[in-house]
């Protein structure tokens, strides 16, 4: 996908926020801001997904590109020295607000870091970023089907689920997510997939500020619903 498609897609899924998390990667979010502030009518925020050493996907959410890109340096120094094989992952492009190739990403992204799941939690919080758990229904790559249940004392701000999970029965199987901030994401990979689901909050303003009160259930900001839709 590219920053100014997704931006495009959005705005035509009557979006109103969106994030952009590549995994392992914040390269292409500045891009994503420059074409949301040249179109107007949608907030970017910049993340990136996060691999921890436990094949945990974590999504990590700044204000600010330069603080995304911050993380991202963390990141890198903490991914195996590998370099990507595009003929087997696919080429990991860099693009600009116009949707042409800057250059590619030789790094091999698909991995994991050597970075806990406390530390990346912790570090994202540094950064005055959320960090939230992603996909916590599937087997794998997600908080439950690594580890099978939550750590205690582990400080995350959200739990995302699938874009067609069922609510009810993932919190039959794992009640420890009751009363915990859940999150629907269409975590998508193809333009088409943009907005199947997503997450409505009352805020006063869309930002991340406003997001971090709403997970909280405070000052009248909140997760109203969470709502899948299929083209």
């Amino acid at each position: 996908m590219s920053p100014r498609g997704i931006v495009e897609a959005a705005l035509a899924k009557n979006l109103d926020i969106i994030a952009i998390c590549d995994h392992n990667t914040a390269e292409n979010v500045a891009a994503a801001f420059r074409a949301a502030e040249r179109i107007g009518r949608l907030k970017v925020l910049a993340g990136l997904e996060v691999s921890s050493a436990e094949e945990v996907h974590v999504l990590t959410l700044f204000d600010s590109p330069e603080t995304a890109e911050d993380m991202q340096a963390l990141v890198y120094d903490h991914l195996p020295p590998r370099t990507n094989r595009p003929e087997v992952f696919g080429e990991q492009v860099m693009a600009n607000e116009d949707d042409e190739v800057e250059g590619f990403n030789e790094r091999l992204l698909i991995g994991a870091t050597d970075l806990d799941l406390n530390t990346v939690v912790e570090e994202a919080h540094k950064r005055g970023g959320l960090a939230i758990a992603s996909h916590v229904d599937r087997q794998s790559f997600s908080l439950l089907g690594q580890l099978g249940f939550v750590p205690e004392g582990l400080a995350l701000d959200g739990f995302e689920i699938s874009a067609f999970a069922d609510l009810e029965q993932i919190l039959s199987q794992y009640p420890e997510l009751a009363n915990r901030p859940i999150l629907k994401n269409s975590d998508a990979h193809f333009v088409d997939d943009i907005g199947s689901a997503f997450t409505e909050f009352y805020l006063a303003k869309p930002d991340l500020a406003e997001i971090k009160m709403a997970l909280k259930n405070e000052n009248g900001r909140t997760i109203n619903k969470i709502f899948s839709r299929r083209s």
